[in-house]
């Protein structure tokens, strides 16, 4: 289906209103200081069963109510109404393909940066395929930007200024020839991408920083997990990652709710083993799209149908 995305509708502050006619006061704390939290999420299309499946929406709406309570913004949305309001939208658009989703609370009116009200959302859907999808893989360095930390603007927070420290570090790669970036944190040890968390592949076991190591509790990152130990059999592990370990690993690849399952083929000039995706990668990606397409029955308790036939 072919959408016409400069059209589409917005859900804003319980009104579902053409995307021109979504505004938000250019004074407000979130326009002037960044003071909103946020979701992407994302609803995959199932052609076989003619339904669109939004993935883990319960996950996400607590993760967004945590990002609420940790920015000290008032708790006005129930998660129920948050799910509505996503339904909605998506049916009045009618999309019946790959969405993604941008779900914002955000801190309206005239007050200044440490204001907690009033509170306000939008809720903006997008036909969305796949990142990078016309290439088998990226190349990456290790920024000089350091990633933030709970010490200062915790990664554990989906707050729209955080992502300034992700802008900085992506710009900074593409502007010396990489399509990505991966931050260090303060300890000296690999992070995470901007905007998506990190796996590597050593000898079989498949590594990831642990949550302490400044990086998102990242939904895309349980989910993988959870199927390459339940479902492949693959060996898991969460610990530290020094920088030179990059550059020696069997496989590497980014994940997230944006980025999906990318692998990472090159880091700062190195070849990632033959520079080719690795078969834990692959497998890692085919059956994460099955799972969120609905394909695989003992994990449709993730999913959310949007139509109700």
């Amino acid at each position: 289906m072919e959408s016409n995305i400069e059209n589409r509708l917005i859900w804003l502050n319980g009104k579902i209103v053409p995307i021109n006619e979504a505004t938000i006061n250019v004074l407000s704390p979130t326009s002037q200081f960044g003071v909103n939290v946020f979701e992407g999420i994302r609803c995959y299309w199932n052609k076989k069963n003619n339904q669109l499946y939004g993935f883990k929406l319960n996950d996400h709406y607590k993760r967004l109510k945590n990002s609420v309570k940790m920015m000290r913004l008032d708790d006005k949305y129930s998660i129920s109404e948050m799910e509505k309001g996503l339904i909605d939208v998506i049916k009045a658009n009618d999309y019946k393909e790959d969405v993604a989703i941008r779900q914002t609370i955000f801190l309206d009116g005239f007050g200044s940066w440490s204001s907690t009200g009033p509170v306000n959302m939008f809720i903006s859907p997008t036909p969305k395929g796949r990142a990078y999808d016309s290439k088998p893989g990226i190349k990456c360095c290790v920024s000089s930007w350091e990633r933030i930390s709970d010490k200062n603007m915790s990664p554990r927070i989906k707050v729209g200024a955080n992502y300034v420290n992700s802008r900085m570090a992506q710009l900074e790669a593409l502007e010396n020839g990489y399509d990505s970036a991966i931050f260090m944190n303060n300890q000296g040890k690999i992070a995470e991408g901007p905007g998506s968390c990190i796996f590597i592949v050593r000898d079989n076991t498949l590594i990831t920083p642990p949550l302490t190591a400044s990086v998102l509790e990242s939904i895309t990152r349980s989910t993988i997990i959870k199927i390459a130990e339940k479902e492949l059999n693959i060996k898991t592990m969460e610990r530290d990652i020094d920088r030179t370990e990059l550059y020696i690993s069997d496989e590497i690849f980014l994940c997230g709710s944006a980025m999906e399952v990318v692998s990472v083929l090159n880091v700062d000039g190195i070849c990632v083993d033959n520079g080719i995706p690795g078969r834990n990668t692959e497998e890692i990606k085919e059956t994460y799209f099955k799972v969120v397409r609905g394909e695989m029955e003992k994990y449709i308790n993730w999913l959310t149908p949007i139509y109700q036939y």
